[in-house]
């Protein structure tokens, strides 16, 4: 009998270690205790929905032919899907398109501007790299923005600088790994600033050893930003600071939680998978971690992720998973006395939240273009 609880106990710390639960537990039992004292909001709170896709039509190392096919199952599809829901603002859902820099294609990004000219999301950047040097990076990143903006993608600065939001291919932002692979460079942080970057929304990215410390936070990084890992420390976000000096780090909902039904526990890492639909219940449980700008607690900011470029990825999220996604989202959390819904892209929860830490207050949709203004292949047209 002892030799058998010995074997469930052991059993237990192995799944443990396969989460990496020791990178970020501390982290998540701060956020509890400070979630026990979070004021109390009277009246409806605003829930600022975003879907930030790492969208890789290339993937897997695809060949053109697949890789049209999947961008054009995403022009067909996913207007389609969306002009079936419409948030408090009469607007549809808006979805980001982060897209690889690696896997440039002009018919791929003009099909995307096709896209986010019917309001229906804008483009980001991702990356995915390895081995790489700080020289490098910086020639890769420039080309990379060059090329993907003359499609009119990513806000401009009033130099005509593009600004953009990114997250980090395979999680691995600044060089986090403990092998050092997907990625090589330590001074990713402030390259990324330097170049036009305002803000990262690669996490969670549990149960990935690259998930930091800090949970369910909207925040500034805080010490060395050139060294490993530097998003590791850092202050949150309040109303009445700005740090112009470097991006902001979006974070989306990550939890334990337990299963319906069951005794056992579940990570929730806000990701959109085939095998783990978008329930009401997970649903509820990103909304719960309660994701806001320190003393606006009355804005909830809700960031969830997916591959969903791929055939397994799309057919699901523009199919009944995308349906169950909008209907729990715009039936639960939308009924203004409770709940209010803004779809967002990811530019537009990044000048919510610096609305909210300039003091701005009341409907953050009147803030979407706070700070950045939409991109070139939108300006003219139509928001809903």
């Amino acid at each position: 009998m002892i030799g058998t609880f010995q074997r469930r106990i052991q059993q237990q710390v192995e799944r443990l270690k396969d989460k990496n639960l020791h990178t970020w537990l501390g982290g998540y039992a701060r956020h509890l205790a400070e979630s026990v004292r979070a004021p109390k909001v009277s009246g409806p709170r605003h829930l600022l929905f975003a879907v930030c896709d790492h969208w890789e039509p290339g993937w897997d190392n695809a060949s053109r032919e697949v890789g049209d096919a999947r961008v054009k199952a995403w022009s067909d599809g996913y207007p389609a899907l969306a002009k079936g829901y419409v948030d408090a603002d009469g607007r549809h859902p808006r979805h980001s398109f982060f897209f690889p820099g690696e896997q440039y294609v002009p018919e791929w990004m003009d099909a995307l501007a096709d896209l986010a000219r019917a309001g229906l999301g804008e483009v980001e950047f991702h990356l995915h790299h390895d081995g790489d040097t700080t020289a490098k990076l910086r020639d890769d990143l420039r080309r990379y923005i060059d090329e993907i903006g003359r499609h009119g993608h990513f806000s401009r600065d009033p130099t005509g600088r593009a600004r953009y939001a990114f997250i980090h291919g395979n999680w691995c932002l600044a060089n986090s790994r403990k092998d050092g692979s997907a990625c090589g460079v330590d001074d990713e942080i402030p390259l990324l600033f330097e170049t036009g970057c305002y803000a990262d929304f690669t996490f969670p990215s549990a149960p990935d050893e690259s998930q930091p410390n800090i949970v369910n936070q909207i925040y500034w990084p805080t010490g060395d930003l050139a060294r490993r890992r530097a998003y590791e420390s850092g202050v949150r976000a309040r109303v009445g600071e700005v740090m112009e000096d470097r991006i902001l780090m979006i974070e989306g909902p990550l939890c334990l939680t337990r299963r319906p039904g069951k005794l056992s526990m579940r990570l929730e890492y806000s990701g959109l998978q085939p095998s783990d639909p978008p329930t009401p219940e997970r649903v509820k449980n990103w909304v719960e971690q309660n994701i806001h700008v320190q003393g606006r607690p009355e804005w909830v900011f809700v960031k969830v992720y997916a591959h969903g470029a791929p055939e397994y990825q799309a057919g699901p999220l523009l199919g009944e998973h995308g349906h169950m996604l909008h209907r729990e989202l715009t039936s639960r959390y939308n009924d203004g006395k409770e709940w209010v819904l803004h779809y967002v892209t990811a530019r537009e929860m990044y000048n919510i939240a610096i609305a909210a830490l300039e003091g701005k207050s009341g409907n953050p949709y009147d803030h979407r273009d706070h700070r950045l203004s939409p991109p070139p292949c939108v300006s003219g047209a139509a928001s809903a």
